[in-house]
């Protein structure tokens, strides 16, 4: 018997993004710049079976996708997963989503600029200071972009995306000539667990799906554009990342996991000169195509937890649809300096930064999957895939073992601050409260 859910949030038709700027948006949070490090990372933990790990990734991704777009669609709000997640279980597991997202993805951003940077840097042949001053250079366009909201950056977006695709096929059709099938011998050198690794790494690559959720609402007739927007970036994403990481086997063996710019030295092989400049520029525009859509995501998200109450009320102002919310990007913008600093402090360490963006993906991921089977009409296809999404999660996070020590982190600041407003309301007298 199908279960009645409250009804969904009317949206207004005042979105401005239409299906392919929001194709263009997807194929930006997921594909992004992944394919600068993620084959080289992949093989070197589990060597030719990197392709299984993969595989299985984007296997899992179609489920998380789909229920995402679903939910998206649906639900449309700045919140995101937060605003889905309080509907279905609560203020405080929203407000845990929401720091997961804005505090522990956020890691990321230094990471995409780092990576964009050592492609850059790599090519010219510049000191190691250097991949840290064109990290800095290349977060300003984004933040510059989205100062004039989501109608400005999204049509930026399309034109990033567009030079991605590009490459992406470009660099497998000039690498192909190359390949030599003595490169997948041994196929798995380091067993099964090395699989796992990879895997474990590949949610990077495939993490992105829920960052659109928070600009959904700034999408036309979102019931209808996010769900084909959604499939478009499955199909993109996916040859992508599959066919980088066959090439990527195929033609440097166990040279890939020896290079610091993987995707230089791939194209170097059948292109030497021109070939590896141009893929320094497109990595560069890579960066700032990713670090466009995710800084655009932080602020509305930012905007979201200040509306509910989650972060100081504040930074609320450009929540709503249409809204620019230039005081939560200011938040943004120190946060990432803040990431910036650590991320130099570690030498330019990136696996655990990586890491810790991936585990806090799983657990949004995780609670964003239990809302979904809450809130989805039972039987209906978005609430099967809600729920294929939950067992495949549970793999996930079981993959992700210690490095779930930083969603927990997050998740008591979460309590803490639910407490917190308790007792401030408990202390409140009755006449204050009422006025």
């Amino acid at each position: 018997m199908t279960r009645t859910m409250d009804a969904a949030p009317t949206h207004t038709a005042t979105g401005t993004v239409g299906l392919w700027q929001g194709s263009a948006l997807y194929i930006a949070s997921v594909l992004g710049t992944g394919i600068l490090v993620l084959p080289a990372l992949a093989a070197s933990v589990a060597g030719p079976a990197s392709i299984i790990a993969i595989t299985a990734v984007l296997v899992l991704s179609i489920p998380l996708a789909g229920t995402f777009a679903a939910l998206a669609a649906r639900y449309p709000d700045a919140g995101g997963v937060a605003t889905f997640v309080r509907r279905a279980l609560g203020n405080t597991a929203a407000r845990a989503a929401g720091y997961w997202f804005f505090f522990g993805v956020g890691v990321g951003m230094p990471v995409v600029a780092v990576l964009g940077a050592a492609y850059i840097v790599g090519v010219v042949g510049g000191p190691r200071w250097a991949v840290v001053l064109v990290a800095v250079v290349l977060l300003v366009p984004p933040f510059l972009s989205n100062l004039f909201g989501v109608r400005v950056s999204g049509r930026v977006q399309l034109v990033l995306s567009g030079l991605l695709v590009v490459i992406v096929v470009g660099v497998i059709l000039v690498t192909v000539p190359a390949a030599d099938a003595d490169n997948f011998q041994p196929f798995l050198p380091h067993g099964w667990a090395g699989v796992g690794a990879a895997i474990n790494l590949f949610v990077w690559a495939t993490a992105g799906w829920e960052a659109v959720t928070h600009i959904a609402g700034e999408f036309r007739n979102p019931r209808r554009t996010i769900p084909f927007a959604t499939a478009i970036a499955i199909l993109a994403v996916g040859a992508a990342y599959l066919g980088l990481q066959v090439v990527t086997i195929a033609v440097m063996g166990v040279d890939a996991s020896k290079s610091d710019v993987p995707l230089l030295d791939l194209v170097a092989t059948t292109a030497p000169g021109i070939g590896p400049i141009f893929v320094a520029f497109i990595a560069g525009v890579v960066a700032v195509g990713v670090l466009n859509l995710y800084v655009g995501a932080f602020a509305k998200l930012g905007a979201s937890l200040g509306r509910d109450g989650d972060l100081p009320r504040w930074m609320a102002a450009g929540a709503e649809t249409g809204g620019v919310p230039r005081r939560a990007l200011l938040v943004v913008a120190g946060v990432g300096v803040v990431y910036m600093v650590a991320l130099v402090m570690a030498d330019l360490n990136l696996t655990s930064f990586i890491l810790i963006h991936t585990s806090c993906m799983v657990a949004i991921y995780g609670v964003g999957m239990a809302a979904a089977v809450r809130l989805l009409d039972r039987y209906s296809v978005g609430w099967w895939l809600a729920v294929i999404s939950c067992v495949l999660v549970l793999g996930l996070l079981a993959l992700a073992g210690f490095n779930l020590v930083w969603p927990v982190g997050l998740a008591t600041a979460a309590v803490i601050v639910t407490v917190v407003k308790r007792r401030s309301r408990a202390l409140t007298p009755p006449d204050i409260a009422a006025g």
